[in-house]
């Protein structure tokens, strides 16, 4: 009798500890635990291979002995790593660009171990997006594109990547800023989520996320020069409007608004009644442009491009890259003492203005060659001209892109001209130069 009530003493004592366990852990399970039970299972490891070209290659011990002293050119295989997340049951993944470019091989290592190569669907380099496609016989599982355009200042977010190779890593912290600009490695980044959480070499195109366990943005950077707890992410506004892009069309097709814009001084701020840091002014309007039927005008002061505002010309250039053909943006302008809203959708370059944008903004006319394009003709003044390029040089790169074609040539250049400068590398008998040709800003034609 006493051994039955001492064991059911001792069943009743496991059922209250375990009761208070569970609620224990209930207790514990707040909403980044939640976040990160329901969406790791979608966040890949990226391991990429390439190869590249080696001044030296190392020897081995036996051809050091038989073939003699010194090393030899070669190739040598750099391996890289990164994250990505998937949004599609079918295999489509988002990461970076910078996490794949260059890769011979792409290799896609999920959450619970399965393993897969890779096929880059598209990418862009400008917005630092890349899509990626496995092929698996079953559905995967997905993270949902959430909205950027109503983050909150201090909302609680949480990043899931590989940091240094560490898969499955977790951070949180809040998001510190939005429409974010600032510059890194000769290049200016803009129109960033800022975030505390803490976001390291490996973490690039993992997914940053609020509290529903949505992406709000793809992790892409960290602030160099020692500081922590600066992290960026691209935003889920931005980072949807280029996958749909890339996945449909392999690539972000030229989209063309008619703007042309110069950095404000402080004398034409002054002249005309603004009385803030920041704009780009703008200097010309394209009749007919998708800028003009929408109202824009010669003298307005662009102050925010979708909600956001825009720093200069650069930051204005550089965020209506973010938008394809069609995609509409909210353009605030200051005209005659006060801030106007209008909607411009962009449209595809024009064809009619293709081969007059290298004549018009550089003074170059090419043809087709056996390699490469051939300078067909040079605009007498013009910056090409000033260059000491000449008919019959051969253009090799435009800004480090092989451009076998005319149809190559135009593309590169519709790429770059929003740029303030463009790279050639040009070909004269036996020997190749690079030349910095920047675009002639005073021809009237907009961008």
């Amino acid at each position: 009798m006493k051994a039955g009530v001492m064991r059911w003493g001792l069943l009743v004592v496991a059922m209250l500890v375990s009761s208070g366990a569970h609620a224990d852990l209930a207790r514990r399970r707040d909403a980044v635990v939640e976040v990160v039970q329901k969406v790791s299972p979608a966040v890949v490891y990226i391991g990429t291979e390439q190869e590249v070209e080696s001044r030296f290659r190392r020897r081995s011990p036996l051809e050091e002995f038989f073939g003699g002293m010194g090393n030899e050119p070669g190739r040598q295989k750099i391996e890289g790593l990164g994250s990505g997340v998937i949004i599609d049951p079918t295999g489509i993944i988002v990461t970076n660009d910078h996490v794949i470019r260059g890769a011979s091989a792409i290799h896609v290592v999920l959450a619970d171990g399965r393993s897969y190569e890779a096929e880059v669907i598209g990418s862009d380099a400008g917005n630092d997006v890349a899509v990626l496609k496995v092929a698996a016989k079953e559905a995967l599982p997905i993270a949902r594109l959430g909205t950027s355009s109503d983050l909150m200042i201090g909302e609680t977010v949480v990043a899931i990547g590989s940091p240094f190779g560490l898969s499955k890593t977790v951070t949180a912290g809040v998001v510190s800023a939005t429409g974010r600009t600032f510059r890194a490695d000769n290049r200016v980044y803009n129109d960033f989520v800022q975030t505390d959480a803490a976001i390291n070499p490996g973490n690039s195109g993992g997914p940053l996320l609020n509290v529903d366990g949505e992406i709000i943005g793809i992790n892409t950077a960290i602030f160099g020069g020692g500081a922590q707890g600066i992290g960026f992410a691209i935003p889920a506004d931005k980072v949807r409007r280029i996958v749909d892009e890339l996945t449909r069309f392999g690539k972000m097709r030229p989209s063309w608004v008619g703007i042309d814009t110069a950095d404000l001084t402080p004398r034409i701020a002054r002249q005309l009644g603004w009385d803030r840091s920041y704009g780009a002014l703008v200097t010309s309007v394209e009749a007919g442009s998708p800028a003009a039927q929408a109202g824009v005008r010669r003298g307005d002061i662009v102050a925010e491009l979708g909600g956001s505002r825009i720093q200069d010309a650069e930051d204005f250039d550089t965020r209506v890259r973010g938008y394809p053909a069609r995609s509409a943006f909210p353009l605030a302008l200051f005209r005659e003492g006060g801030l106007r809203t209008l909607q411009v959708t962009p449209s595809e370059f024009p064809v009619r203005m293709v081969e007059s944008l290298a004549w018009d903004r550089l003074g170059l006319k090419v043809k087709d060659a056996r390699v490469g394009l051939a300078v067909s003709g040079i605009r007498a003044g013009s910056v090409a001209a000033e260059a000491g390029l000449d008919p019959g040089d051969i253009i090799l790169r435009v800004n480090n892109q092989p451009v076998g074609t005319a149809e190559a040539f135009k593309e590169a250049l519709l790429t770059a001209r929003r740029g303030r400068s463009v790279l050639l590398l040009v070909r004269r008998g036996r020997y190749g130069y690079h030349v910095t040709l920047p675009f002639e800003q005073d021809t009237g034609q907009s961008l």
